[in-house]
């Protein structure tokens, strides 16, 4: 093997060890109440101690059919960590929304006269994952904290608002349909601004998908004008070099704009 091929893997390795420390790979727990599409991972650091070194050991040992299966393995990878983050993200969204009609749904059940713990169970029976702060309520327990707890899930961290609306309500004796219709306004109002951000977004989403796809579409190019680019970066080593690197920094581009994009949506 020769030495073009062994740096061209070398630094695929590399790159895959800068994404092992970049992006997270702990255990998520799922939410309370929801089935969740997230899986228990390998730590970040024992990855980062095996993948890493017998990866830079098969470029050094390997052959060539080996490299490719390298770099499959690690397309597929990074393909699927970019579907599971679109993936998140869209369930977070969902649940931002949810919290709105949480809001909305306590606020005319307490309205027509039911108790604040009825109301909270009518709501559970819409939407599972409050099932648990619905049983604190039925037991007499601390609502506000329950709700604080739910609200370190993804897209539900507008619960907090209405954990302190519920506190509010029942350290003054204010009413707490009143304090949860704010909140629901307020809650729709950042949700319009958060839509506007997503929107502007999108083009450079858009932007980034494209460049991903026109190295493909060069290739089909090239075959199509006699010339054999496959076969260039499949069967020579500095081809291969040359697939690893570029497969290295289109993966790296994605996620960098996604990470921005996702930074973008959480302050606004």
């Amino acid at each position: 093997m020769t030495l073009v091929l062994t740096l061209g893997v070398a630094a695929l390795a590399a790159g895959l060890a800068v994404a092992v420390l970049v992006v997270p790979m702990g255990r998520i727990d799922p939410p309370a109440g929801e089935e969740s599409t997230l899986r228990a991972l390998p730590g970040r650091r024992l990855v980062l101690l095996t993948a890493v070194p017998a990866a830079v050991a098969g470029a050094w040992w390997s052959s060539r059919t080996t490299m490719l299966v390298v770099l499959g393995i690690a397309v597929v990878v990074g393909a699927a960590r970019l579907a599971r983050g679109r993936r998140e993200a869209r369930e977070a969204g969902d649940r931002r929304a949810r919290v709105v009609e949480l809001c909305a749904g306590l606020q005319a059940e307490l309205s027509a006269g039911l108790t604040p713990a009825a109301a909270l169970g009518r709501a559970a029976e819409e939407w599972p994952l409050v099932a648990g702060v619905a049983r604190v309520a039925e037991a007499g327990g601390d609502v506000p904290t329950a709700l604080r707890a739910l609200a370190r899930t993804p897209g539900a961290e507008s619960l907090c608002f209405v954990a302190a609306a519920w506190q509010v309500a029942h350290r003054t004796g204010h009413g707490l349909a009143t304090a949860l219709a704010r909140v629901a306004d307020d809650l729709r109002s950042a949700e319009r601004t958060r839509r506007v951000v997503v929107g502007e977004l999108a083009s450079a989403r858009a932007t980034a998908r494209l460049l991903a796809v026109l190295p493909a579409l060069a290739l089909a190019m090239g075959s199509g004008a006699g010339a054999d680019p496959l076969g260039f970066l499949v069967g020579q080593p500095a081809g291969i070099a040359c697939l690893a690197g570029g497969l290295l920094l289109t993966g790296l581009g994605l996620a960098w704009i996604d990470a921005l994009a996702r930074g973008v949506e959480a302050s606004s």
